[in-house]
């Protein structure tokens, strides 16, 4: 009976799922995103947010806690220094996992798991704007055939400037 066992364990011991989430850890914390598993990258999940969450509080004491899961100096630089900035004022969710679809060999689900803050084409994208309310069909053709004269005179207008400065100057 599996009572109260709620994490998973990935077919593997103790020991040597400790030693994969950690460099799996460091490696999202170095790398900003890392292709994985979809298993793999939901137990990491788990594992890296709780440390992030205390990346937020820069005391002695935290980085104490957080290098005895990492034991890399280096990457608990980079998760207090740039991360823990960036991170700063969002509430949780800082990870996300986007599924890329089935590996070949085995037919495992591929994902990637990233930073949130750290991704340049998600912040690149604009928001969608709120949406409009659906008017009838009559009073959206009169507003398209309203902007497409405007749209020929602005080019009229804009080509008979020229011609008009010319004779002045002469």
């Amino acid at each position: 009976m599996r009572h109260n066992k709620k994490f998973n364990h990935l077919s593997r011991t103790a020991d040597h799922r400790n030693a994969m989430l950690a460099n799996m850890a460091i490696s999202l914390i170095m790398h900003k995103r890392i292709t994985t598993t979809l298993a793999k990258a939901k137990a990491l999940k788990k594992y890296v947010e709780p440390l992030i969450t205390r990346s937020k509080d820069d005391s002695t004491n935290s980085r104490r806690v957080v290098f005895s899961y990492l034991q890399n100096k280096y990457a608990l630089k980079e998760l207090f220094g740039p991360v823990a900035e960036k991170v700063g004022d969002r509430p949780g969710g800082y990870t996300r996992i986007i599924k890329l679809g089935f590996r070949q060999g085995d037919a495992a689900q591929i994902c990637f798991i990233e930073l949130v803050d750290f991704d340049e084409n998600m912040a690149k994208t604009p928001k969608t704007a709120s949406k409009k309310t659906r008017r009838s069909r009559k009073s959206s053709a009169k507003v398209e055939e309203n902007a497409a004269p405007t749209a020929e005179v602005a080019e009229e207008a804009a080509a008979e400037a020229p011609v008009a400065e010319e004779s002045k100057a002469e």
